[in-house]
Order: C-alpha cells, then sequence, then structure tokens
C-alpha cells in the first residue's frame, strides 16, 4: 500500500496504559493528583505574593517554579484525563505540536531555574552579608526570564524540526502527550540523525544547570564544614535540603529521559518516568517546599487564622430576625 503522507491529519494517543481495565479508577487517582498539584502551586503563589515575609529572592524564583509547575501539568493531564472517558484519543496535528512546543520550554525552564536556585542558595549560606546586593530584585527578574527564554529557544528550535517529518501509515502515539521520542516512531524517513543532534542537545541543557547545581552546593557543604555553630548548620541545611529533593527528583527522571541510551528504554518505561516528572513532580514540589519550609508553614497558618477568625466574625454579626 502507498505510503500516504499527510501531516495535517490528527494522532491518535493510546494513554498511560493502552487497554485500562479500570480506567474509571485511573482517572479517579489521576484527577486527584491534577487537583492536589494545581491547588498547592496556586496556594503557594498566594501566600508568597500575600505575606511580606517571603519577599525574598528564593521565594521569588519559587513562585516561579510553582507557576512553571501549574502550567506544565495543564498540559498534559486534561488531555489525559478526558482520553480516559472517551472513545476519540485524538489530538489534532497542531494540538500536538503545540504540546511539545510547551512541554519543551517548560521542562526546560525548569531546568536552568533549578540551576540557578542553587546558586541563589549559595550566595544565602556563602555570602549572607552580600546577599541583598548580589541578589537585587533586577538581578532575580533576570535569572527568570533568562529561565523562561532558555526553555523557550529549546521550545523554537526542536519543535519544527519534529512536526516537519513525514508522518504516515499508523498515527498512533503510543504515549499518554506528544512526546518527541514517541512522535518520531511513527515517521516514514530515517530520524537517526535528528535524534542524535536532539539528544546532545538534552544532554548539553542538563549539564549547564546540574554545573551550576553542583559547584553551589560543593562550596555550600565547604562552608557549612567550617561553621562553628550547630545552629548555622542547622539552618544552612534546613535552607537548602528542600531544593535538595526536588532536584534529585526531577534531574533523575531527567537523566533516565535524555541521557541513557535507547537500550535501557522501552514504551512502557518511558511512559511511568513521563508521568512520574509531568504529573507526579508538580504536585510534589510545593508539598515539599512547605512541609520542609518554616517560612512557608507559618505564612499558611496565617492566612488560615485569619479566614477563620473573618469567619466567626460574620456568624456573630448575623442580624437576627424578628
Amino acid at each position: 500500500m502507498e505510503a500516504v503522507y499527510k501531516n495535517s491529519t490528527d494522532f491518535i494517543l493510546l494513554g498511560l496504559i493502552t487497554h485500562p481495565t479500570f480506567p474509571g479508577l485511573i482517572f479517579a487517582v489521576v484527577f486527584s493528583i491534577f487537583v492536589v498539584a494545581v491547588t498547592a502551586n496556586l496556594v503557594m503563589i498566594m501566600l508568597i505574593r500575600m505575606d511580606s515575609r517571603l519577599h525574598t529572592p528564593m521565594y521569588f524564583l519559587l513562585s516561579q517554579l510553582s507557576i512553571m509547575d501549574t502550567v506544565y501539568i495543564c498540559i498534559t493531564v486534561p488531555k489525559m484525563l478526558q482520553d480516559l472517558l472517551s472513545k476519540d484519543k485524538t489530538i489534532s496535528f497542531l494540538g500536538c505540536a503545540l504540546q511539545i512546543f510547551l512541554y519543551l520550554t517548560l521542562i526546560g525552564g525548569e531546568f536552568f531555574l533549578l540551576g540557578l536556585m542553587a546558586y541563589d542558595r549559595f550566595v544565602a549560606v556563602c555570602n549572607p552579608l552580600r546577599y541583598p546586593i548580589i541578589m537585587n530584585p533586577r538581578i532575580c527578574l533576570l535569572m527568570v526570564l533568562g529561565s523562561w527564554a532558555g526553555g523557550s529557544l529549546d521550545g523554537f528550535m526542536l519543535t519544527p524540526v519534529t512536526m516537519s517529518f513525514p508522518y504516515c501509515g499508523s498515527r498512533e502515539i503510543n504515549h499518554f502527550f506528544c512526546e518527541i521520542p514517541a512522535v518520531l516512531k511513527l515517521s516514514c524517513t530515517d530520524t537517526s540523525l535528528y535524534e542524535t543532534l536532539m539528544y546532545a542537545c538534552c544532554v548539553l541543557m542538563l549539564l549547564i544547570p546540574i554545573s551550576f547545581i553542583s559547584v553551589s552546593y560543593t562550596r555550600i557543604l565547604i562552608t557549612v564544614y567550617h561553621m562553628s555553630s550547630a545552629e548555622g548548620r542547622r539552618k544552612a541545611f534546613t535552607t537548602c535540603s528542600s531544593h535538595i529533593i526536588v532536584v534529585s527528583i526531577f534531574y533523575g527522571a531527567a537523566f533516565y529521559t535524555n541521557v541513557l541510551p535507547h537500550s535501557y528504554h522501552t514504551p512502557e518505561k518511558d511512559k511511568v518516568v513521563s508521568a512520574f516528572y509531568t504529573i507526579l513532580t508538580p504536585m510534589l514540589n510545593p508539598l515539599i517546599y512547605s512541609l520542609r519550609n518554616r517560612d512557608v508553614a507559618a505564612a499558611l497558618r496565617k492566612v488560615l487564622r485569619k479566614h477563620a477568625s473573618s469567619q466567626r466574625f460574620r456568624v456573630r454579626h448575623v442580624p437576627e430576625k424578628y
């Protein structure tokens, strides 16, 4: 049969599990994670905006991480939930391209942002007296803009090339969203050179922030080791531990996806790892920071007490009816 080259036709997403036995149960679990993730990140953004004690460079960068995570999970999960309840699992060519671009932009932006957050912790621990000068509002804004620009550069470079290949025959993407390796498997032409170049690009994007993180935390550990105060060590560890956990989770999944050779990959493993950092990580990030950070926990308690007080005030002043 003659191959038909039509880049304008729809793709079909097979989903996280190709033929789920209990789609309703999977929908309930994924939907619950989605609601918790979006709520937790929006609460984090709100707390940082409302509480003046959180108007610091660290929390400004953290609010940007929450914004990225919120948009990030909204790119893939709503479509995934729709496909679980619908027989029509198609996604348009333009919809697939948009999903790829936003996914690359946000994951790339988060790579750079986590690296810059490590630099922020380095300055806070190793140069505390100069911290307000080095991490001034202008520098923080440039850091954030640089993270978004770096991520979008990845999206602008890879998305047009990926979608320019001819796709013929089966349109079934063995994934729950348009991830580039899964899409390229449907191409009629040899994409090995492009995949090699893409691999090199992804490794480079990983190496830059990982270098920042490694150097920053090496200097932090040396500084903490020479601290004479046990309280100072505890405070430094508390300040950095949340970021270390988030970095370990995020870069661990990214290392599997972008660095390990193809021989270690299977469609099932790839989908599980992708689900981990596209669904679970946006939920875990704000929870880790809020549970392990006293300032965030204190700001949350303050908002809850204020809300409870306003509710009691309303109840007391309800006019009686005669």
